[in-house]
């Protein structure tokens, strides 16, 4: 009941982990930057992994798609291959996931099935490190042009894309690590000791001979005593 249960919560990290790091592909902010005026905010740049855009203080936004994929910034092609495998992995993963849990009625046998779940967690596990990778490789890049004296460009923040896919990232791993240990507890079952009483028997076998066959002892007779009247 114990290893269902660590299943059932797994099962809900990693599927609300990979529904978090999914959402952050269409998010809008991954970096922002703002300009403020003498009273209002007069205009807001924002970018995410396909598009550039800015939203002026009416919330008129003019956007402007990324030209050619061969002509981005490597960390921008670099995040988007590790975002797209890690809501790839999670996908395979959720379908492992439900077909190794004990709850569920296809898989097979217990061995079997403990198997698929332990390789359920293992991919949510890389799930979960392809987007923190993506995530941070994105991040990294915005603070070092931030704290760089030397940048004169339009600097950007962090934005709320890169909390939610840090936050889902976090959440694959756990989750992925609990189907993991919760199978290996499962196969941490404590056998029995049984000793072994050899039956009497009226013959017994001896060491093998010299031509490989087995010697047969029979056991002796007990001797008998006989009284001087035994043969009268």
């Amino acid at each position: 009941m114990a290893n269902s249960s660590a299943e059932i919560l797994a099962f809900l990290l990693v599927i609300s982990g990979w529904v978090l790091v999914s959402s952050t592909l269409p998010t809008d902010y991954w970096k922002v930057s703002t300009i403020d005026g003498t009273v209002i905010t007069t205009a807001t740049f924002w970018a995410n992994l396909w598009k550039t855009c800015v939203t002026d203080s009416t919330g008129v936004s003019n956007c402007k798609d990324f030209p050619s994929m061969l002509a981005l910034d490597g960390y921008i092609q670099a995040c988007r291959g590790l975002m797209i495998a890690a809501v790839c992995l999670g996908f395979f993963g959720s379908v492992f996931a439900l077909v190794g849990m004990k709850c569920t009625k296809i898989g097979g046998s217990d061995q079997t099935k403990a198997k698929i779940a332990c390789l359920a967690g293992f991919i949510f596990i890389l799930c979960g490190l392809c987007a923190m990778a993506g995530c941070s490789l994105y991040a990294n890049r915005i603070t070092s042009e931030f704290f760089d004296p030397t940048y004169i460009a339009q600097k950007y923040e962090l934005g709320a894309a890169l909390f939610i896919g840090w936050a889902g990232s976090a959440l694959c791993i756990i989750g992925g690590s609990i189907f993991c240990f919760s199978i290996a507890e499962n196969n941490k079952t404590p056998r029995m000791g049984y000793t072994y009483n050899r039956a009497a028997s009226a013959m017994t076998i001896g060491t093998k001979g010299c031509n490989g066959s087995a010697d047969l002892k029979m056991p002796r007779a007990p001797p008998k005593h006989f009284d001087k009247n035994a043969y009268v």
